[in-house]
């Protein structure tokens, strides 16, 4: 490869990277524990760190490719932002709505940067591989622990995430051991708070 063709390369990763950096203010439904609404970026962050500090419960799993999954899973937020789930439409195609923009997004890099990611997102989608079934569950598992940390308004439905993700949460032992816990945080919030 010449040193233009890197140069183009380089510059298209860059477009991508300026274009991704607005999911660290896309807002979720989530705040933080000092109140602030959390930001997309905040949540895949530690989505990634769970992924790390429970590898090695799993260890059939590729823990590699289990992050990668969990870095591009919301990358198609960046341009319409997130829906949090009670405010979902049954009637629209979330995952086909948030694959065109993600297409969207990818398009200024280079095809083989563009292939991973949106493989990637869709193995997520599918949630058909060992890899992409646990992300799925992590991802549920973090959203529901950040809803038991945040200060969250006045009016927020505890009730809700009692339910909420459980056919990914009831992978296995471990996450249904991790869900238990939040659940039981979550029921206390809710007699508290409710």
């Amino acid at each position: 490869m010449n040193d233009l063709s890197m140069q183009e390369r380089l510059s298209q990763i860059l477009t991508f990277l300026r274009a991704s950096e607005s999911l660290k203010s896309t807002l979720r439904s989530g705040h933080t524990s000092s109140g602030r609404p959390e930001s997309v970026a905040e949540h895949t962050w530690r989505l990634c760190l769970l992924v790390m500090v429970l590898a090695p419960e799993f260890p059939e799993v590729d823990a590699h490719h289990l992050m990668k999954i969990c870095l591009v899973h919301d990358l198609g937020e960046a341009l319409q932002g997130d829906i949090p789930a009670p405010l979902q439409d049954p009637n629209v195609d979330k995952s086909q709505s948030e694959r065109e923009d993600l297409l969207e997004l990818l398009s200024p890099l280079p095809e083989l940067q563009r292939s991973e990611i949106l493989e990637l997102w869709e193995e997520y989608e599918r949630a058909t591989t060992p890899e992409a079934k646990l992300a799925k569950a992590f991802d549920k598992l973090e959203t529901l622990l950040q809803h038991t940390q945040g200060q969250n308004p006045p009016d927020f439905n505890y009730v809700f995430n009692l339910d909420y993700g459980r056919k990914y949460t009831e992978l296995n032992t471990q996450t249904r051991q991790l869900r238990a816990w939040i659940d039981k945080e979550t029921r206390r919030l809710d007699t508290e708070l409710g």
